[in-house]
């Protein structure tokens, strides 16, 4: 594009999981569509969250796996771990995807602009980045379009004093790039980020302590799966401080020939001082909504993030938000699945609005954890008169010839009608079973559906079965 004024039907800005995909969808439904990104189609997740730290985490599994092979008569050396060698995989991997994105939006003739937008006027953009022009300054374009769509994502919150330097302080972009493993290392928030990384790290002989300020690791899962998971960290020999905050932090030179150390000072039910060489902040995200013009609009913003009604529309007519910058939850698959609704309503479709309780949840830690729906504890909360079923993978036979016997899955019903409320999961891969219990949730299974349905055996997913009939006293093998 030229520094010109361009007429879409829709303008995106934005080329994470929401954005790209929305525009994917605009087009199929035949509107002449642009997207706008200021740095790396796919965003955030495909090149630096969701996919570069899966392919770590693989790295860590085999390691985990090598060490453990004489148990399974397969006799190996001690290995050894290769850091660069798991980071260039890890890169590799996501700019493979970043290529298969710049090809669908190629297939879908959808136009890409490189450079950052912001509002400026009713249906205009104003792109600032496109290439230099004759003075030499960055390129300007004002593109117009009937509907935006802003999915401009969100970035990792910054504490105060642990700002991310490359060296002693990370954010997960940091993590991802490690020239080396710490010695020792404090992550700093238990959510599904930080624990994803102590378990990375520990795999790979870090010394790892984990600072949260919730009662509880994985605080927004079921009690019991916290717990589950806080007993196999500790068995792994990291160390928890919950209910803990920071009360200061100094930056100090270490042992000789060691570099600089930090010494972080906690409050609450720890008053430990902890000494670490890198500190990993894994607090929350902030919503990317600076310099996006929104000043000048109707659109509000509450804590950092656009305020939308179901459909993704803002205050102002003809603008959109999706995807992280529109709130929790802070998932790929929400974003994705929100640009399409978001989409279909601009076309004049009826799709359904999301329903965030119908959304799985998937931390890839050691073990792995699922979830969708309520936790016990919510629909006690919510006044619901329930049924609750358990069964463990340790007497399930596919999980015993793994070798893969922690964790259970959890199961929630509603005792009058027998809805599934909820449904939660600890174990060696439970991230590639949740979709069954969401497929139940959209479908408003009862436990009728769920029993009557025959699962392979032997197989790891039997597990979820007998959580069911666990729930209404029908268990057969527990």
């Amino acid at each position: 594009m030229k520094a010109a004024q361009t007429d879409f039907d829709l303008a995106v800005v934005g080329g994470g999981p929401g954005g790209y995909v929305a525009a994917i969808r605009a087009a199929q439904l035949g509107m002449k569509t642009v997207l706008v990104e200021k740095a790396q189609l796919g965003g955030v997740c495909l090149n630096w969250g969701c996919i570069p730290t899966k392919a770590l985490l693989r790295s860590a599994d085999v390691l985990r796996l090598v060490r453990d092979a004489a148990r399974f008569g397969v006799q190996v050396g001690e290995p050894e771990t290769d850091l660069q060698t798991m980071v260039a995989r890890s890169r590799s991997v996501a700019a493979h995807l970043n290529k298969g994105v710049a090809y669908l939006m190629k297939k879908n003739k959808i136009t890409v602009v490189e450079g950052r937008a912001r509002l400026a006027g009713r249906g205009r953009l104003e792109v600032e980045g496109e290439g230099e022009g004759k003075d030499g300054k960055q390129g300007k374009s004002v593109i117009t379009a009937s509907n935006i769509i802003l999915a401009t994502g969100a970035r990792a919150r910054v504490l105060p004093g642990l700002q991310p330097d490359g060296e002693s302080v990370w954010s997960y972009r940091e993590a991802l790039m490690p020239r080396q493993t710490p010695r020792r290392l404090l992550v700093i928030g238990a959510g599904a980020i930080g624990i994803e990384f102590a378990s990375f790290y520990r795999a790979l002989g870090a010394e790892v302590r984990v600072v949260e300020m919730a009662e509880r690791i994985l605080p927004v899962e079921d009690e019991d799966i916290s717990a589950h998971v806080a007993d196999a960290l500790r068995k792994d020999g990291m160390r928890l401080y919950t209910g803990a905050r920071i009360a200061s932090t100094v930056k100090r030179d270490g042992a000789a020939g060691t570099g600089v150390e930090w010494q972080v000072t906690l409050e609450g039910r720890h008053t430990d001082t902890l000494v670490a060489d890198v500190v990993l902040v894994a607090a929350g995200i902030v919503g990317n909504v600076e310099d996006l013009g929104l000043e000048s609009t109707a659109v509000k913003v509450e804590r950092s993030h656009i305020v939308t009604d179901a459909f993704g529309r803002t205050g102002e007519p003809g603008v959109y938000a999706i995807g992280d910058v529109a709130g929790p939850p802070w998932l790929a698959h929400k974003a994705s699945h929100e640009g399409v609704a978001c989409v279909e309503k601009i076309a004049g479709l009826d799709p359904h609005a999301l329903d965030p309780s119908k959304i799985p949840a998937c931390t890839y830690s050691h073990p792995q954890v699922a979830s969708v729906g309520l936790t016990e504890a919510a629909a006690r909360q919510a006044g619901r008169r329930i049924r609750v079923g358990q069964f463990p993978f340790a007497v399930n036979g596919k999980a015993i010839a793994l070798g893969a016997t922690g964790g259970f899955a959890k199961v929630i019903f509603d005792e009058g009608s027998g809805e599934l409320l909820g449904a939660h999961m600890v174990g060696e891969e439970v991230t590639e079973m949740i979709q069954g219990y969401a497929i139940a949730r959209e479908l408003e299974s009862t436990e009728v559906e769920l029993m009557a349905t025959v699962f392979p055996h032997p197989t790891q997913s039997e597990v979820m079965h007998e959580a069911v009939l666990a729930a209404y006293q029908r268990g057969l093998h527990g």
